[in-house]
């Protein structure tokens, strides 16, 4: 195209299969000014500081992450000199809605500092790991970031107290393979959603559980089922840690509870209930108690593991 339409300039390319020494001169041309424009892939992402670039044009921006398409327009603008970033799309294909989020958010950081902003949409666009698993990899969608919040505040807490738990601070984990958080075509700002959910976070009883529910009906209209999750969830956390329960991981065939620290204050009542209980309930050898139930789906799960921990709850009551 370069060479047919715009054939007075100059022009090189550049790319990861070349080797060292070439891709090299290349890029010192480039910098002295020897040719005009470089053709090139994503590897001029990071790195590269030529001031005299002042215009970059993306194609197909919308193959591209947020972060990537953040430090490809951060090559140019890098003198005193008037920068131009253009992000192309493909005419022929329905952008998606993913794709269409990152190039408005693109968009709205046109200030100085915006790499927290990039940050938080990136992080409630592409998701976070799963942290109530074990898994490296998985969506905020799945978790919520209230729990992230917890447990950020639970390493700052331990490190200033030079590695103590604060005991009122720890947050239990919570497994139940369902959809836990606030969309964003319920609560569409992301800075309103981020402060929901670190409200959430300090919520603990009952009553502020469903008055805050009923300030998000109030605020935002009815509630979707996610919302419901998440606040299901919390209210479940809340009765976990006055049980001592530390994780609950529960599927279609039942839950697996672990205790804080493998102890529970009444072994027991636990052994007792464990003994005449008709449900079908075991004590494993690493200290971990399994329910085997029939869960068939997300509400059963919820209804059963919050059953779990008021039972076990009422029996850490019980201790002398």
């Amino acid at each position: 195209y370069l060479s047919d339409e715009l054939p007075e300039l100059k022009f090189k390319i550049a790319h990861g299969q070349m080797s060292p020494g070439e891709l090299e001169d290349i890029m010192t041309a480039f910098y002295e000014g020897k040719f005009d424009v470089l053709v090139s892939t994503t590897i001029i992402e990071s790195g590269l500081d030529i001031p005299t670039a002042n215009t970059i044009v993306i194609h197909r921006a919308d193959m591209f992450g947020l972060g990537q398409l953040y430090q490809l327009r951060g090559r140019v603008g890098r003198s005193k000199q008037r920068a131009y970033a253009y992000l192309t799309t493909s005419a022929r294909k329905k952008l998606t809605d993913a794709a269409e989020r990152r190039l408005k958010v693109m968009q709205s950081l046109d200030t100085l500092g915006a790499g927290f902003t990039l940050a938080s949409h990136d992080l409630d666009i592409r998701g976070a790991g799963n942290l109530l698993g074990e898994e490296q990899s998985g969506h905020v969608k799945e978790v919520g970031v209230e729990l992230y919040q917890h447990m950020l505040e639970e390493a700052v807490a331990e490190l200033r107290e030079g590695g103590v738990e604060a005991e009122g601070q720890w947050s239990p984990q919570i497994n139940l393979g369902t959809s836990v958080l606030i969309p964003e075509d319920y609560v569409a700002d992301l800075d309103v959603r981020m402060a929901l959910y670190r409200r959430l976070g300090d919520v603990t009883e009952p009553e502020e559980i469903n008055g805050f529910g009923a300030e998000l009906v109030d605020r935002f209209g009815k509630m979707p089922r996610e919302v419901e999750h998440l606040l299901e969830i919390v209210a479940i956390k809340a009765v976990c840690r006055k049980a001592g329960i530390a994780k609950i991981d529960a599927g279609p065939k039942g839950a697996v509870i672990s205790f804080r620290n493998d102890q529970f204050a009444n072994v027991a009542g636990l052994v007792q209930f464990m003994s005449s209980s008709p449900l079908d309930v075991k004590l494993r050898p690493d200290q971990k108690v399994v329910f085997r139930q029939e869960w068939a789906d997300e509400k059963a799960r919820l209804r059963g593991a919050k059953k779990i921990a008021g039972i076990i709850g009422e029996i850490a009551e019980k201790a002398a």
